[in-house]
């Protein structure tokens, strides 16, 4: 827990995490995972010897056997197998404000490097081609900009600049704001976009 976090409200598991992931500020799709994957947690613990039991009840061997039983029988990703472990390090350190220094000693499987595969400038335009609307416009910018999806989305008109050509995203990952150029080529019709949602 950081220090001088304030006192969880709540007397039910689920909402304390929900408290202290939003007095964190993490983004509503870390939420929604780590709530997941703590419900996850106590459900598979009702399988286990013992019963269902409260995480303060469990300890390295549980969440060993958990992170194991992901790896083994659900044969999950290595990104999801670091979603779960994440949500777990979550509850126990911030949630219930447990000392757990054997939770830095659990393995976490390593991704494979993998070459990314990229579209040519050709596949890129035959497939701008094929669309139309705002979401032509939309993926005109993210290809144009190198913006990311939810940014593209949550853009604000106050944060396009058409004089100097630039866009700036507020609060992008990590918390950070930065600017980013806008293509010529999108500056009408982006405008033409802004008066179209104004008259709407």
């Amino acid at each position: 827990m950081k220090p001088g976090a304030p006192p969880l409200q709540s007397p039910r598991l689920l909402d304390q995490v929900r408290e202290r992931v939003r007095y964190m500020h993490y983004s509503l799709k870390t939420e929604k995972a780590y709530l997941y994957w703590v419900r996850f947690f106590v459900r598979w613990s009702a399988t286990q010897p013992g019963g269902m039991r409260h995480p303060r009840e469990m300890g390295v061997h549980d969440v060993e056997a958990f992170l194991s039983m992901m790896a083994n029988e659900r044969k999950v990703s290595a990104s999801t197998h670091n979603q779960a472990l994440s949500a777990l390090l979550f509850l126990y350190r911030h949630a219930l404000d447990v000392d757990l220094p054997w939770l830095n000693d659990v393995n976490r499987p390593t991704q494979k490097r993998r070459i990314p595969s990229m579209l040519t400038k050709d596949e890129v335009a035959g497939l701008l081609a094929h669309m139309d609307g705002p979401a032509a416009l939309m993926a005109r910018l993210l290809y144009g900009t190198g913006m990311r999806l939810m940014e593209c989305m949550r853009l604000r008109i106050k944060d396009v600049d058409f004089d100097r050509h630039v866009i700036i995203v507020r609060d992008a990952k990590g918390g950070k704001d930065r600017v980013v150029m806008l293509p010529r080529s999108l500056a009408t019709p982006l405008r033409q976009q802004l008066l179209a949602a104004r008259n709407q």
